[in-house]
């Protein structure tokens, strides 16, 4: 099979598209799709034509399909992305192969398309793929992601990685250790950065509104829906859905999102009909979704397709040598004025501290030293970090492990919150900064009755 170029290719400075599939008539479809575009099209039918037509001249955009004779799409996917690493390759396979779809992704394609091949689809993906930064942006958005330990260099090298990509991203970590941060910098990076960035705590969201408020609603739909009302999907058209504490959903909601993530669909509540949606999902919780798999209080193949690829956030206690730089970030944030000095003895007061709130907690702990200080400086004391949650006073530890200790620290602090709000805890997962459903798993988990 000879390579086909397109006859319809635009004069002039146009972006150009390598299209590869053994098929025709697909080519044909795509072909015509991208002229009308204004874009121009180079087709292959087979791996090595791809290769010959990638070596004759410059694209900007490879749409591969995955089964070819010689061959197969991640072939050309792998050869891209060692030769022309600027260059966004989306994979076309077959209806239902998700397995497929995620091992493109891994290998560093940047979205996929299900077969039969849906012109709004199509055309969506090519204008998200042309807008892919290239280089470095100016005010680097990744400047916010404070941190000179090699740990946050890692992240901050991966998230550069991650922002040309579409793949749905987990981002895992602690609380407190920035991942929401991480994932609005994804986006600020990405392709779709002008569109919207659109947060969602699955926690906080009752359980008989979930659907309608993740896919919408049609007026009359249920009691009280008296207009039609557009979901968090449609909300983030274009841009990226941010799930928080994905790991709260419950398991009828979860078979509902793995559809509307693998078919790219989703239906109002009281519709009959489903709507296509152009969003990348980014999701993140503090608990460890593998064990809620194995637990069974999280969907597997849900699991397997939000997880493809982890961006795991470091603990403060595992980056300790960036706490001088992050307390003059948090510093300079929290004053109006002048920024106070910190004492040499108060930067080894929290060198010695576990963080177990991890950067939400350092700048809780320095919000309640800047009202306290009197002198020239904070001292040790402002910080009001008590002897036995500090690891170099504390003796009687012994061979306590760090998960036994954090779990002692957060048993305290839910207890207190419980006696303070005279056992009311919704009242007390409020004084906690926490959804009432993660302190109810808290409370399973600790033990507490």
């Amino acid at each position: 099979m000879s390579v086909a170029r397109s006859d319809r290719r635009p004069r002039g400075e146009l972006s150009r598209v390598l299209v590869v599939d053994d098929e025709p008539d697909i080519r044909e479809l795509i072909d015509l799709t991208l002229s009308r575009m204004g874009l121009a099209a180079a087709c292959a039918g087979t791996v090595a034509e791809a290769r010959a037509c990638l070596g004759e001249g410059e694209f900007q955009l490879c749409l591969t399909d995955m089964r070819l004779p010689d061959g197969d799409g991640l072939e050309i996917v792998r050869f891209i992305a060692e030769h022309y690493p600027h260059m966004p390759v989306a994979v076309i396979t077959a209806y239902g192969s998700t397995e497929n779809a995620v091992a493109a992704l891994k290998a560093g394609a940047f979205d996929y398309l299900a077969k039969p091949v849906g012109l709004e689809q199509l055309r969506a993906l090519v204008k998200s793929a042309l807008r892919v930064p290239d280089g470095e942006v100016a005010d680097d958005p990744l400047q916010a992601l404070i941190g000179e330990s090699a740990a946050m260099d890692q992240v901050r090298a991966l998230i550069e990685k991650l922002a040309r990509s579409q793949a749905p991203i987990y981002v895992s970590g602690e609380s407190g250790s920035g991942k929401e941060l991480a994932a609005r910098l994804i986006h600020a990076r990405s392709a779709r950065s002008a569109a919207p960035f659109v947060p969602v705590n699955c926690g906080a969201i009752p359980e008989n509104l979930m659907e309608s408020e993740f896919f919408g609603h049609r007026k009359g739909a249920f009691t009280g829906a008296d207009s039609d009302r557009e979901g968090f999907f449609q909300a983030a058209s274009g841009g990226t859905l941010f799930l928080d504490e994905v790991a709260d959903l419950p398991l009828a909601m979860q078979v509902k999102l793995l559809r509307a993530i693998q078919e790219k669909k989703v239906r109002k509540v009281g519709v009959a009909t489903e709507e296509a949606v152009d969003v990348r999902i980014i999701c993140a919780t503090h608990r460890n979704l593998r064990e809620c798999v194995d637990k069974g209080s999280f969907r597997q193949d849900l699991y397997y397709r939000l997880n493809v690829i982890e961006l795991r956030m470091p603990s403060l206690r595992e980056r300790m040598e960036d706490i001088p730089v992050l307390v003059t970030a948090l510093l300079k944030k929290l004053s109006a004025g002048a920024v106070p000095q910190v004492a040499p003895e108060a930067l080894q007061a929290l060198a010695g501290y576990p963080f177990p709130g991890n950067v939400r907690e350092l700048e809780n702990i320095l919000e309640r030293a800047t009202a306290l200080y009197s002198g020239a400086a904070i001292e040790a004391g402002d910080l009001q970090l008590a002897p036995d949650e500090m690891g170099g006073e504390n003796p009687g530890r012994g061979s306590e492990t760090l998960d036994d200790y954090l779990n002692r620290l957060e048993r305290q602090a839910i207890l207190e919150a419980l006696q303070k709000t005279e056992g009311n805890r919704t009242a007390a997962a409020r004084v906690l900064g926490v959804t009432f459903r993660s302190l109810r798993y808290r409370l399973e988990r600790l033990g507490i009755d």
